[in-house]
């Protein structure tokens, strides 16, 4: 089993709390876990669940993948897209519903391009109706 690099993950949940303007009371609340057990993680004594990383994630509006890599449980190169969520995420010049749109805008054009969460590219993987008639397809409706 690989052993968590808690000390990273503790840092970086960190990182993200302050970048958050959140205390770490507010932060154990709204994922619900206690304060002393986060406190735990940020300091690299606990090493959480994906569960509990999860919980945290969303608290945080990160992706849950972000904490995932941070804690060693997945592998970054097999993280797609990561990069671009979190910045979009943790960016504290944006507002929530621009956030949002951003990562609409972002998805829309990798299906798009045939590297949304789905169809993987394949041919049977049938493209939104605007970017049909974009593309001159003669079978668009």
């Amino acid at each position: 089993m690989a052993s968590l690099n808690v000390g990273n993950l503790g840092e970086f949940l960190r990182e993200q709390r302050r970048n958050a303007q959140l205390s770490l009371r507010q932060l154990a609340d709204a994922a619900g876990v206690s304060n002393p057990y986060l406190s735990q993680i940020e300091r690299g004594l606990r090493k959480p669940s994906a569960d509990i990383l999860q919980q945290l994630a969303k608290a945080l509006r990160i992706s849950a993948e972000t904490l995932y890599v941070q804690a060693g449980i997945l592998d970054e190169r097999k993280v797609d897209g990561v990069e671009v969520h979190t910045a979009v995420l943790t960016d504290p010049a944006l507002t929530e519903k621009q956030k949002q749109v951003l990562l609409q805008i972002y998805e829309s054009f990798r299906k798009e391009n045939g590297h949304g969460s789905g169809s993987g590219g394949t041919p049977a993987g049938e493209p939104a109706p605007d970017a049909r008639e974009a593309d001159g397809d003669p079978h668009a409706t």
